[in-house]
């Protein structure tokens, strides 16, 4: 979220639910200078309503992912943009990906995952 913040996305929110992760990460900003200027959210992440979101960090397991891609399927705009840190989601395609191994993280444009989705069913037998 403080890096987000570096970058110039605003707001930049992290939803966490675990008090300890909360707490470190509200620490680790204002050691950083960013008491203020990042939020992090005591919020379950699947009731959070992401429409209104158009830049997405998501550092999960893997068995997370496909639960998490059908949210964010249905619930971002299409300008919106979603990384991914050191695991993809499987069935989307990267629009780039940046470092390798652990440190590696894959960027997806919802209008592009949107349109490989849309093509792939529309090509399917029913």
């Amino acid at each position: 979220v403080v890096e987000a913040y570096k970058q110039g996305l605003r707001p930049a929110v992290g939803y966490e639910l675990n008090p300890w992760l909360l707490c470190l990460s509200n620490y680790r900003a204002w050691k950083a200078g960013y008491r203020g200027k990042v939020s992090f959210l005591k919020k379950d992440l699947w009731k959070v309503n992401l429409s209104d979101c158009y830049n997405v960090i998501v550092f999960l397991a893997p068995s997370v992912k496909p639960p998490l891609a059908a949210k964010l399927l249905a619930e971002l705009p299409d300008e919106a943009r979603v990384v991914a840190g050191r695991f993809p989601f499987p069935s989307w395609t990267p629009t780039s990906t940046l470092g390798q191994g652990l440190e590696q993280a894959w960027a997806y444009d919802m209008k592009e995952v949107r349109r490989v989705a849309q093509s792939s069913t529309e090509g399917s037998p029913v």
